[in-house]
């Protein structure tokens, strides 16, 4: 199977490069899987996450090991184009985009976000099977908290975006509940509810390992780029009131600045009161996270709003952490779907915050219990569980496409029949496509449809749209 992603990649540092490296990473342990990257061009400003640093000053080198085109730019009109251009040399079986709706440009430049966001319609128009993994939606984002000017143009223009997108053949959300908004107020039929994944690339072994935690700190993780929704305001006011309780406690805020908010997480630093057992760390590379998380004894998340599922909650499941965060809805319906172990605090409250760290850090039992509730809840989300019920929903869908079209020449000759004969009863001639003689679906459609979908969804097809019996394919 030839797959392209469209995605950004590093060294680039654009939004969701670091979940396109796990997402290609695993891709490429699959054989029978030929996979390009399409990827966006590199800047000179860029920050990643995965490839290190700052890679300003042309140190910019692709990662070994991938086949990438860099053949789209951020903020420009002509990425659509660029892309089915590309696309139609390649020819894939599958074209996967990974996408938020920034993804191809800022609200400063909404023409070329929504031009990019146009590009997958464009696929599918072009005969290319077309599939979007979509991290949020606009009607779950508090754009005042995002920094978003002009809302009610900004929603409008994303109203018609979203539209453009569900012209997809298939759309992946991260949330149960973004999935009933496009539903109910979309009233989209294409989307499938998948799950973020941790960041492992294979099921766990053995148990927990508690040693290098509490020993001697108990030691609060705060990690993400900061300035816009993800805020230290809160987080550094509540802190004081949890060592005087926890007197052995140590927060660690980790990661750098978001985009657009140069200097943010500095500011912050530079305002604290020496004395306080505080460390900015700054950019953690990507190889020095084991060793953060596994150290830690609980990861805060101290959020203003969202943008949809959390990677860093995603992280800490991997590595059994337990978590405090504000009760922004989208995480609540986060923990709820995935069965995470948070306790939640009243978002921009720093003493609802500081208490639910000190309940947190001053019972070994409930460290405990949280961090093999969220261990356990990690074991069930690996990488490559995620990547495997994708790559499932994709065979399923050539399958399906292979039959529909080896079944299309006695379609035609049917209905060249039909022309001929234009007198006869219109029920005498041949099926609708992917439909019986008592006009409902074919079930061999049936069936691949609900296989596909429980590919993704971990449940049974059998349960979704009923049994194909052996006796049906024959007849098929």
């Amino acid at each position: 199977m030839r797959i392209c992603l469209v995605a950004a990649f590093p060294p680039s540092g654009r939004q969701l490069t670091e979940y396109s490296f796990h997402l290609a990473r695993e891709i490429q342990r699959h054989p029978h899987v030929e996979l390009t990257l399409l990827a966006d061009e590199l800047g000179g400003d860029e920050f990643s996450a995965v490839a290190g640093g700052d890679l300003s000053g042309g140190q910019q080198h692709e990662l070994p090991g991938f086949n990438v085109v860099r053949c789209w730019k951020f903020g420009s009109m002509g990425t659509p184009m660029r892309l089915l251009s590309t696309i139609r040399k390649l020819n894939p079986d599958v074209v996967w985009f990974n996408l938020v709706f920034s993804s191809f440009g800022t609200p400063d430049q909404p023409f070329a976000a929504f031009a990019g966001l146009s590009a997958p319609a464009l696929s599918r128009a072009a005969g290319y099977y077309t599939h979007i993994t979509l991290h949020h939606i606009v009607e779950h984002v508090d754009l005042h908290a995002a920094g978003v000017h002009r809302e009610k143009i900004y929603r409008l223009g994303s109203d018609l975006a979203t539209r453009a997108l569900l012209k997809a053949h298939s759309v992946t959300v991260l949330l149960s509940d973004y999935r009933r908004t496009l539903m109910t107020k979309y009233s989209a039929q294409n989307v499938l509810l998948g799950t973020h994944g941790t960041f492992a690339s294979s099921a766990f072994a053995g148990p927990l390992d508690f040693n290098k935690r509490g020993n001697p700190d108990l030691r609060v993780l705060a990690i993400g780029h900061w300035g816009t929704y993800k805020r230290l305001e809160t987080l550094v006011e509540a802190f004081p009131r949890v060592v005087e309780k926890v007197p052995n406690a140590r927060l660690i805020i980790g990661g750098g600045n978001h985009q657009g908010k140069p200097g943010y997480w500095q500011s912050i630093r530079d305002a604290q009161p020496s004395g306080l057992p505080i460390e900015f760390r700054g950019y953690i590379p990507h190889q020095d996270l084991p060793e953060l998380f596994r150290t830690s004894s609980v990861l805060v998340m101290p959020y203003n709003s969202s943008t949809g599922s959390s990677g860093p909650a995603h992280q800490a499941c991997e590595y059994g952490l337990p978590i405090v965060c504000a009760d922004v809805p989208d995480f609540k319906e986060m923990a709820a779907d995935e069965d995470m172990a948070v306790s939640f605090y009243k978002i921009g409250d720093p003493v609802a915050l500081a208490d639910r760290l000190i309940e947190v850090l001053r019972s070994p039992g409930l460290l405990h219990s949280m961090a093999e509730r969220n261990y356990a809840a990690g074991r069930q989300m690996t990488m490559d569980t995620v990547v495997r019920n994708y790559l499932r929903w994709f065979e399923l869908n050539k399958f399906k496409r292979e039959i529909t079209n080896s079944d299309a020449p006695r379609r035609r000759r049917r209905n060249r029949a039909k022309v001929l004969f234009e007198d006869a009863p219109p029920d005498d001639w041949g099926e609708k496509p992917e439909q019986g003689e008592d006009g409902a679906r074919d079930p061999l459609s049936e069936y691949l449809d609900a296989a596909a979908a429980a590919a993704v969804s971990g449940t049974s097809a059998l349960n979704r749209r009923g049994e194909m019996t052996s006796k049906q394919l024959k007849q098929r």
